[in-house]
């Protein structure tokens, strides 16, 4: 009998599993995949994502993994960039990493091992079992084919957007917005980048981003409708999209060399799912997934780990009830990224950008602070309702109106 089974160790559920098992819970980790190994993902791992790679002893592996950090965003605007760094979490943390999958999650994996979770990969799932309407474990399938089943005081899909735990007790779903975007990556060599490169367009955006090895991503996003079309003919697509909105992207991409065949995903929708029930709960993209254009996933990922393994340690411990602690989990993280996915959705329609906004990006035109604080928005170290309060923009336009012209 286990404290915890988790299905699902990747970015949520190993550092969820590794928290709760150097509390001394005994915790059961699944995974169909073996590590190390890649998943569809946008690698960034944002400022306060880092802090908490750091607070846990785990940043200097990321570190030694030869991914650079960066501190740099350019904002291409179109007719002119914006360059700044947003400003450092309050704990002093003012990098971002963007590392490979296979090397991020080997990382967690092994972490929460350490910690005394036991990893099982290679483990299908095929059942969440229950007594009474309460969930009591899963039955599924080991490597070597064997029927297994196992029991515990709670089971948490941490297995993605397309939960197979989520789907199995019916977790109700709210704030559905929809599938807006579709996108594809690869990696290239000798592709010279200063540090996160953001292009934003009508129905497009290009983001390119330092990763391991002296590799650059290079991502590219469309609207949801038209990832039929583009799957047909990636390489083209791709592209084409770089030659009409990122010029200078397109030319250093191919005077370097692509190293890996293009992955991506039409299947990226933005929801909400309530995250707990009787003997079971949801973490990371099973319970909260939102479009990548704003990266969020990883960062959000781990402060849920941590939010939820704070709740489960007051519930095991006795010390709260375990419904009560669990909708404390749930309000603590709706609180913490309903402003960001408001701000996701709308920059998923990939719309012209409307005037007020426009204003703004010619405003922060040589104005290196207020531009980190702008990116600093997306990189979560900047509250998203303070800086776009009509306030603020009022200030910083009326201040960019006084500078003298160049």
């Amino acid at each position: 009998m286990y404290d915890a089974i988790i299905v699902g160790a990747r970015c949520a559920g190993s550092p969820l599993a590794m928290l709760l098992g150097r509390k001394g819970y005994r915790v059961l980790l699944l995974d169909k995949a073996t590590f190390p190994s890649d998943t569809v993902s946008t690698h960034h791992i944002h400022q306060p994502g880092v802090a908490r790679l750091k607070r846990w002893g785990l940043l200097n592996r990321v570190a030694a993994s030869n991914c650079p950090p960066t501190t740099q965003f350019t904002f291409d605007a179109g007719p002119f960039a914006l360059r700044g760094a947003p400003p450092p979490t309050a704990d002093g943390v003012a990098e971002a990493y963007a590392p490979r999958r296979r090397v991020l999650d080997k990382i967690l994996a092994d972490a929460a091992v350490e910690a005394g979770a036991e990893l099982r990969e290679g483990f299908s799932v095929e059942e969440i079992t229950t007594e009474d309407g309460a969930v009591t474990g899963i039955r599924g399938r080991d490597r070597r084919g064997s029927s297994v089943t196992e029991k515990a005081r709670i089971v948490i899909g941490a297995d993605g957007a397309r939960s197979f735990v989520a789907r199995s007790v019916r977790a109700p779903v709210y704030l559905d917005r929809g599938m807006l975007t579709c996108n594809y990556y690869s990696y290239w060599s000798a592709v010279p980048l200063e540090g996160t490169e953001l292009y934003p367009r009508e129905r497009r955006m290009i983001v390119a981003d330092k990763t391991n090895d002296g590799l650059t991503l290079i991502v590219v996003v469309w609207p949801q409708g038209e990832f039929n079309r583009v799957r047909s003919n990636v390489e083209d697509e791709f592209m084409r999209a770089l030659d009409e909105c990122a010029p200078s992207l397109a030319e250093r991409a191919r005077a370097g060399r692509r190293e890996e065949r293009f992955a991506g995903t039409g299947f990226i929708p933005n929801l909400f799912r309530k995250p707990y029930g009787d003997g079971w709960a949801l973490v990371g993209d099973a319970g909260y997934v939102k479009d990548p254009v704003t990266a969020q996933g990883i960062t959000n990922s781990f402060s849920h780990a941590e939010m939820l393994a704070e709740a489960l340690d007051e519930a095991f411990s006795g010390r709260r009830e375990m419904g009560a602690a669990l909708a404390d989990y749930e309000r603590r993280r709706n609180e913490e990224v309903l402003p960001m996915y408001e701000h996701t959705c709308q920059l998923a329609r990939l719309e012209p950008p409307p005037p007020e906004m426009v204003s703004l990006l010619e405003a922060l035109r040589g104005d290196p602070v207020e531009t980190g604080r702008f990116v600093g928005t997306v990189a979560g170290t900047v509250p998203i309702r303070q800086f776009f309060s009509p306030e603020n923009l009022r200030r910083i336009v009326e201040r960019s109106a006084l500078q003298p012209a160049a």
